[in-house]
């Protein structure tokens, strides 16, 4: 990480920028104190990435609950039989 501050930042913005391309995270700063973080851009997972993240979390979840188990009714503990808070 570098830090730098608003007027050093400033007269090296395109040094700075890649520097961030490579990865590297900037924190510029404003009489010592951290103003701003400038750091690489995340990019988004795609639809299949996503869907690829939620069969892995569906296969390590795989035989841990009970037969017939149904997140829809989790929380029926926390009621009585009126509905009201037991």
């Amino acid at each position: 990480m570098t830090r730098v501050s608003v007027s050093e930042a400033k007269a090296r913005f395109t040094e700075l920028l890649r520097k961030v391309e490579g990865g590297e995270e900037v924190v510029v700063t404003r009489h010592g104190k951290e103003i701003a973080q400038i750091g690489p851009r995340r990019r988004k997972p795609t639809p299949a990435e996503k869907l690829a993240g939620i069969r892995r979390a569906q296969a390590l979840a795989e035989g841990k609950f009970e037969p017939g188990f149904s997140a829809a009714r989790s929380q029926d503990f926390l009621y009585d039989d009126d509905g009201l808070p037991g």
